[in-house]
């Protein structure tokens, strides 16, 4: 086995044209990439917006309960919604997803339930840790009150995302999160290609994703 090892590593470092032992190369001054800075504010938004747009999500912006009403009734209609589950944030709690949907006619299933449970529902309802404005990615980390499964097993995502949530990079990300112990990164909805490179949404997740704004007064 070490002799098979060491005719791989052999001729890996042949490959690369580098001698066993020798030091790296340094890395080219090319690939150092800064991090992100970020545009004012409502570019930020603006930017996030219409990067989940070219990822086939669909967002808008909602000021207010009654706009949250409407948008949630024209949501369960036109994706057929009958059960959802969501989180139990402060957040969700505030905006009263919960009873705006059971007022819609929607079966409520708690998001610590089954998860074959969890999985018969047409509509997931998260909030977002984080957003990344660059590539359109929410951030959402894992917790007793939020689970992972809500974002993943129902057919149709929301997202309910404050302004305040956006960050420049991931680098900044990853310091705020440090303690977390699961992040999903979701980026478009869920997405697959077959050998031939067709591509299916909703695969292997949602085949929708709804991103809605909640502007802050």
């Amino acid at each position: 086995m070490d002799a098979a090892r060491e005719a791989i590593l052999s001729q890996v470092c042949a490959a690369l044209g580098r001698t066993r032992g020798a030091d790296a190369p340094p890395v080219p001054s090319t690939v150092r990439v800064g991090p992100r800075l970020p545009s004012p504010p409502a570019a930020e938004v603006e930017q996030l917006l219409q990067e989940i747009e070219k990822l086939s999500g669909k967002t808008r912006r909602l000021a207010g309960p009654e706009a949250l009403q409407a948008a949630l009734a024209e949501l369960v209609r036109i994706e057929a919604v009958k059960r959802a589950t969501c989180w139990t944030t402060p957040d969700l709690r505030a905006w009263r997803v919960a009873p705006l949907l059971q007022n819609l006619g929607v079966e409520l299933v708690p998001a610590q339930a089954d998860k074959r449970l969890v999985a018969s529902c047409e509509l997931g309802v998260t909030g977002a840790s984080a957003a990344l404005p660059e590539t359109g990615t929410l951030v959402l980390t894992s917790s007793p009150e939020q689970p992972r499964v809500v974002s993943l097993l129902p057919r149709v995502h929301l997202a309910l995302v404050r302004p305040s949530v956006l960050r420049a990079d991931l680098h900044q990300v990853f310091e705020e999160t440090r303690a977390a112990g699961y992040m999903v990164l979701v980026t478009g909805p869920s997405r697959t290609a077959d050998i031939e490179l067709t591509l299916t949404l909703g695969v292997h997740g949602p085949k929708s994703l709804y991103v809605w704004l909640m502007e802050e007064g």
